[in-house]
């Protein structure tokens, strides 16, 4: 019996030492669907950058460009792309080059544009930096980002929730003018006691909300988290509305088990005790 070749993901993203974010649950969270990951780490840092002070930070730049000529050389092939948080604004025109060196018609490209949260474009970047991921989303087939990354992408005024359906959805719309084919807009509530995400596919012309009962706190790396179950789930030819239930669900349940234990929301949703459940609810939602 011929079996079915394994799926690959290329993930390009910075690694956090300390924190459970970006590679650290990226890597982790796609392979535990039974997909093999490969990494281009972005920068190192001692910890992510969300409520730390006097972390560690080494870009990676030149060494992306170095690691895909390798691969290249190599011959290989992947399933997906998935960027997350980029080092430097050089890293942008660098990860637009190595979609179209890494990518074929066959491969799905999806770029979390990790860039700002509550309103605010993270401190490591410069003012431009906005201008140019809207360039990568372009290049996308699937964008997911939060609502501050949202307005930042459409050039629009922040503010905080709860939310209406009408902004939610024209935001959705304005998204789906980037050139990606398919939105996951996250940190999307209409009340206090729900939280969640939106999916808009341009096809289709489909708008979705998948919701959980929100818990007290902001908890970090939970976009991550969030991105790598959709992944996960995409790869492993799940619908996209699917797919972002299942991520949705993941997520709360990583946040659940990190409220009941009192953690500090700063190190990250306890997603690993989750993992061993993943591949049963990709496979429940495939069927």
């Amino acid at each position: 019996m011929i079996m079915n070749a394994q799926k690959r993901v290329a993930a390009i993203h910075d690694i956090s030492c300390f924190g459970r974010c970006s590679l650290t649950a990226a890597l982790p969270i796609i392979s535990a669907a039974g997909v093999e990951t490969s990494v281009i780490p972005t920068a190192v840092l001692s910890t992510h950058t969300g409520g730390f002070d006097d972390f560690t930070y080494r870009d990676l730049t030149e060494d992306i460009s170095k690691v895909v000529d390798h691969w290249i050389s190599l011959n290989l092939k992947f399933s997906a792309v998935y960027t997350g948080f980029l080092g430097s604004i050089e890293q942008i025109d660098i990860i637009c080059g190595t979609f179209d060196r890494l990518g074929s018609e066959d491969t799905m490209i999806i770029v979390d544009p990790v860039m700002a949260d509550n309103g605010i474009l993270y401190k490591t970047f410069p003012q431009n930096f906005p201008e140019g991921m809207k360039r990568l989303c372009g290049k996308a087939d699937v964008i997911i980002p939060n609502i501050t990354e949202a307005t930042l992408l459409l050039n629009t005024e922040y503010r905080d929730g709860p939310y209406t359906e009408e902004y939610i959805e024209d935001m959705l719309l304005g998204l789906g003018k980037t050139g990606a084919n398919k939105i996951v807009l996250t940190g999307v509530f209409f009340n206090e006691k729900e939280f969640g995400a939106a999916t808009y596919d341009t096809e289709t012309e489909n708008i979705s909300y998948s919701f959980f009962s929100r818990i007290p706190g902001h908890y970090h790396g939970t976009g991550d988290v969030f991105g790598s179950a959709l992944v996960a789930s995409m790869v492993n030819n799940v619908s996209f509305e699917k797919a972002a239930a299942v991520a949705a669900g993941f997520t709360a349940e990583s946040i659940k088990r990190t409220y009941a234990a009192g953690t500090d929301t700063r190190f990250g949703v306890n997603f690993e005790e989750g993992l061993k459940d993943l591949p049963g609810l990709i496979a429940e939602a495939r069927s």
